[in-house]
């Protein structure tokens, strides 16, 4: 199949992520990955910064910015060294994956290329841009999208952490086709896993994001043989989350947990 992704170009999670599902799918599939910016739309990298600060604090503002400058730094000096990458970039380079940026994934610009491409599977990993309809009946495949949580709980943004500040002991992931409502596709492969004690943001998010890998890898490779089920979401139960405030940063802590 010739399989298009879908992501924004983020180098906490994504790039093992990506190494994990580059090495691991057939290599008969044809991957191409389009990266598009990490902030909503109308919404610059300033505004994205001082709505964490308000959020999360100063601190934890300038750590996230330090952070995104060192990996940057890393990247330049080493690139994909070993089997350290720094950058999305480096990932794709070393396995010689095309990859290109685009800044509206519904643009008739992206669309003629997916179609001139003959695209067969579209597949969503963190894009933080709603698909509109032409995108989505575009591939004959469909299109899938990762969340990270047991839907149709948990809908909505930063899953992983409305689950460490309700204190759930269960967490999962789920892949789903898409359809023009949020989070609320046909179910295509769905794992549960434990939440544990000693779990921080950061730890809980590199588990749930290597056991995504898994599932798109098992996904994709079901899709291919024809051989897969799946079952619809029962949406009048589940609930949805936005972006946290202050209060629910208290709450996270209060229970015990640490962002890193």
């Amino acid at each position: 199949m010739r399989i298009v992704f879908l992501s924004p170009d983020e180098p906490f999670y994504l790039p093992e992520f990506y190494r994990y599902v580059i090495e691991h799918l057939s290599p008969d599939h044809d991957i191409r990955v389009i990266m598009v910016p990490p902030v909503y739309k109308n919404t610059t990298k300033f505004d994205l910064v001082m709505r964490y600060a308000r959020t999360f604090g100063l601190k934890e503002a300038a750590v996230l910015s330090w952070r995104v400058l060192r990996f940057k730094a890393m990247d330049l000096l080493f690139g994909g060294n070993g089997r350290s990458f720094y950058s999305m970039k480096a990932v794709f380079k070393r396995y010689g994956i095309p990859y290109l940026y685009e800044v509206d994934v519904n643009s008739k610009r992206n669309l003629d290329r997916l179609r001139a491409w003959g695209t067969d599977l579209v597949i969503s990993i963190s894009c933080p841009q709603i698909f509109k309809k032409e995108l989505i009946g575009l591939p004959p495949k469909g299109c899938l999208n990762l969340h990270g949580s047991i839907l149709p709980d948990y809908r909505g943004v930063m899953p992983s952490f409305w689950v460490l500040a309700n204190n759930e002991r269960e967490a999962g992931s789920t892949l789903f086709f898409v359809n023009e409502k949020i989070d609320a596709g046909d179910v295509l492969v769905q794992r549960r896993f434990p939440v544990l004690a000693d779990d921080t943001l950061e730890s809980f998010i590199r588990r749930s994001k290597r056991i995504g890998a898994e599932m798109v890898v098992e996904g994709v490779e079901k899709i291919a043989r024809n051989d897969f089920e799946t079952y619809s979401l029962d949406m009048s139960r589940g609930n949805y989350y936005g972006w946290p405030e202050r209060e629910d940063v208290k709450r996270f802590l209060v229970n015990g947990r640490r962002f890193r």
